[in-house]
């Protein structure tokens, strides 16, 4: 498992601040970049807790650094089917 992969938080059925407490976690073992990642109907729980953990949490350490969206072709019950996808990093702050 790459680092990358360790650092990655996915979105799923969990309450919104389990996911909350587990970005704070990450930043506080010292690491400095992590990513929230969701597909379909996450995407709006990835976004709150994004925002949640960069203005609630941790103001000051983090902040969000780049967000892709995309979509992922997934072979359903009738067929292929396409579902939409998202990746927010989130960096420590620099020191200014």
């Amino acid at each position: 498992m790459s680092k990358e992969e360790k650092n990655a938080v996915y979105i799923g059925r969990k309450g919104t601040m389990n996911y909350c407490l587990v970005i704070v976690t990450i930043f506080n073992k010292g690491e400095n970049v992590c990513t929230i990642r969701a597909r379909g109907r996450s995407i709006s729980k990835a976004v709150d807790v994004a925002e949640i953990s960069s203005r609630r949490f941790l103001p000051e350490i983090i902040e969000i650094d780049t967000v892709n969206i995309g979509s992922e072709e997934l072979e359903g019950e009738y067929g292929m089917k396409t579902v939409s996808t998202i990746d927010i990093v989130l960096k420590r702050k620099t020191a200014k």
